[in-house]
């Protein structure tokens, strides 16, 4: 499974209060989540982002409150990925959950430029920007991980079993 796509780059502590504001989480559907991901801090963001593109961060991205809703926000979105170098430990799992794809790698994280091209491929974890000519190595999913992402999440394997 690959990711590719233009990157939009933020640094440490994004929370979850801007990657979905308080004030829009009586929505539920995914959908109508993404219209306001990351107004908070890029206001511009759901106007430019493209289906495939990625986030990258720095360090404890998704800190804050423990809703599913900022991952499927973003996934919603049409972001393809998110990069950082670490995650908080709840946003990490609810990004599982719903299936969104998420990589730990400190080097692109520091490295990926806002506006670069970057290639994900999740079986071994090689992420390769392709503005820059650069490649680094982040930890790939296990295998029982990525085939719950493959299905979309958690609920959706667990109903194909």
């Amino acid at each position: 499974m690959k990711a590719c796509g233009h990157v939009f780059k933020y640094g440490d502590n994004v929370d979850t209060d801007v990657i979905i504001p308080a004030r829009y989480l009586n929505a539920t559907q995914g959908e109508e989540l993404a219209k306001h991901c990351m107004e908070d801090i890029d206001k511009e963001f759901i106007h430019k982002v493209k289906k495939g593109d990625l986030i990258v961060a720095n360090k404890n991205f998704g800190c804050g409150s423990s809703r599913e809703h900022a991952p499927l926000a973003i996934k919603c979105a049409g972001v393809s990925c998110v990069i950082a170098e670490t995650f908080a430990r709840i946003f990490y799992r609810n990004a599982i959950n719903i299936g969104l794809p998420i990589i730990e790698c400190v080097e692109a994280a520091r490295s990926i430029e806002d506006g670069d091209e970057v290639e994900v491929d999740f079986d071994s974890g090689l992420i390769t920007n392709k503005t820059k000519g650069e490649t680094y190595q982040g930890q790939s999913f296990p295998e029982f991980m990525q085939k719950i992402i493959t299905a979309g999440g958690l609920v959706n394997y667990i109903n194909s079993q």
